[in-house]
């Protein structure tokens, strides 16, 4: 059994790997989506994200698959029990096999018809949009059957495979880029086909990685185990009524706004939504790298470690989100004029208020991992789905009697901070969780400092200048402060004296 500081050594290694591949994705990922546009023209670049976007309009199956499967190996590796292990494995291989089928199936049925008769598509460039759909739905095919090798490499917590295995990714669409320019073919045509060929390649190499370092996927077979179905089709389904009643919200919202405000307000919306996820996305990789061992935990009884990782986790996300907020809701005008220079009505509010809900879902969102650990998603999607489907009708409602367009947040806030109660509410129900503990040490010093770094940085703000410099300058104090005021109260003695020695270990290798 490995010692707890091993697995918070593994949890920051694995938290570098995957901010590292996060880094890396993100900016060949703007890059080649400028050239790519430029190579393709407008309305080609058009149809591959409008086409492409139909059959990831199934993306959210996928993502609760995902979660199913990682949640049944990673709980049956804590187990150690290899032989159930092994079984788990080729369920979910035969079981995302299976949805695969019937998504593929859907797609060429509905997905055709409604792309030929229903889409807004030039005629002489529908036989291009029908060849991308095809190319598309094999690559979404492709995807769903690797998903279970993907979960045995985040249950191994191998996540410099990842990293570098994006960086075979990222290499081989920016060449795909460059072939674009040399190759003499209808270029929306080659695109989508090279794009497919990647998915294949990848597919390919995380199958191989698996059966060379995981015994459980070397030999797996076809099969059907009645009850391992009925718990992970049980899992699939509740995990899918939240991603349901999410996304109903998301594409809710933006559909409010538009009936009452018009184009501009989703254009605010719309750069509010990509600032609130690029931020996320630096957090989650922490989270993602810390799950795994808080589902070992459980599956080990071992309850009192897998609190104290989770309020480290809570705590740590936070704090870094914190740090990353702070700048952005004092400069969001400076940050969105340097980056957009015409920037939408409303857009620096609602990109300020989506930062709030996100600090408010951030700090227990790692309770949704001993959730996920026990198995017993019916009360906690219930509950939550329905709170994610409760904010469109209050929307509306406020909406109608005459309220602003940033009234949505306000409803999407009071629902995040009731979401913030249930999850507490479930944990101490399924696992005894200390809620009391959970507030001292947790909620109590993230408000704390929260509230305090405010104050102080409004009136560092007052003496800074509205650019560029006073941003960078602005920042340095900002996360100068924050990093103070964690290490002296946010963090316990314990984690004091470990980044103590952490750090004294670092200058004596120097």
């Amino acid at each position: 059994m490995t010692t707890t500081s091993e697995n918070n050594k593994r949890i920051a290694k694995n938290t570098m790997f995957l901010y590292f591949r996060t880094l890396l994705v993100m900016f060949v990922t703007l890059y080649t989506s400028r050239v790519v546009l430029n190579t393709l023209g407008v309305e080609d670049f058009g149809i591959y994200n409008v086409v492409g976007g139909v059959v990831m309009m199934l993306s959210f199956l996928n993502s609760s698959m995902a979660s199913a499967s990682t949640r049944f190996i990673t709980f049956e590796l804590g187990t150690g029990n290899q032989e159930l292990l092994k079984k788990v494995f080729s369920v979910s291989c035969t079981l995302h096999f299976l949805i695969a089928i019937i998504c593929v199936l859907l797609l060429e049925i509905i997905g055709v018809w409604f792309l030929n008769y229903k889409m807004n598509i030039t005629p002489d460039r529908m036989g291009a949009a029908n060849w991308v759909f095809q190319f598309a739905i094999f690559s979404f095919f492709v995807t769903i059957i690797s998903v279970p090798y993907n979960a045995a490499i985040i249950a191994h917590e191998k996540m410099s495979a990842f990293a570098y295995i994006s960086i075979l990714e990222v290499s081989l669409k920016l060449f795909i880029v460059f072939l674009l320019n040399w190759i003499d073919f209808d270029k929306l045509k080659l695109y989508a086909v090279l794009m497919c060929l990647v998915s294949v390649l990848l597919r390919l190499i995380y199958s191989r990685y698996c059966k060379k370092h995981f015994e459980e996927c070397r030999k797996h077979q076809f099969l059907f185990d009645g009850d391992l179905f009925k718990k992970m089709f049980g899992y699939v389904g509740w995990s899918l009524y939240i991603q349901l009643s999410y996304t109903s919200y998301l594409q809710g919202i933006g559909i409010l706004l538009n009936l009452f405000f018009g184009v501009v307000a989703n254009a605010a919306r719309g750069i509010a939504v990509q600032i609130q996820h690029a931020v996320l996305q630096f957090i989650t990789n922490f989270q993602m790298a810390a799950n795994p061992q808080i589902i070992k935990y459980y599956s080990q009884k071992r309850n009192e470690e897998m609190f104290n990782l989770v309020f480290r986790s809570c705590k740590f996300s936070f704090f870094l989100l914190l740090m990353l907020c702070i700048p952005l809701q004092f400069y969001m005008d400076v940050v969105l004029r340097l980056w957009l220079k015409n920037v939408p009505d409303y857009a620096v509010l609602f990109s300020r208020l989506a930062l709030v809900i996100s600090l408010i879902n951030i700090i227990t969102l790692p309770l949704q991992t001993i959730v996920q650990a026990t198995g017993k998603l019916k009360i906690n999607s219930l509950l939550i789905g329905t709170c994610n489907l409760m904010i469109l009708p209050f929307s509306y409602l406020f909406l109608r009697m005459g309220n602003p367009p940033q009234t949505v947040y306000y409803v999407c806030i009071f629902f995040y901070v009731l979401v913030l109660v249930i999850r507490l509410y479930i944990g101490k129900r399924l696992v005894d969780l200390p809620v009391i503990r959970f507030l001292l040490k947790v909620l109590f010093p993230c408000m704390g400092i929260t509230l305090v770094s405010v104050i102080i940085c409004y009136f560092v703000n007052i003496h800074m200048e509205r650019d560029f410099i006073g941003l960078l300058c602005f920042s340095a104090v900002s996360t100068l402060l924050i990093g103070t005021l964690v290490f002296g109260v946010g963090f316990n003695k314990n984690e004091r004296k470990v980044i103590i020695r952490k750090i004294s270990g670092k200058l004596r290798k120097q």
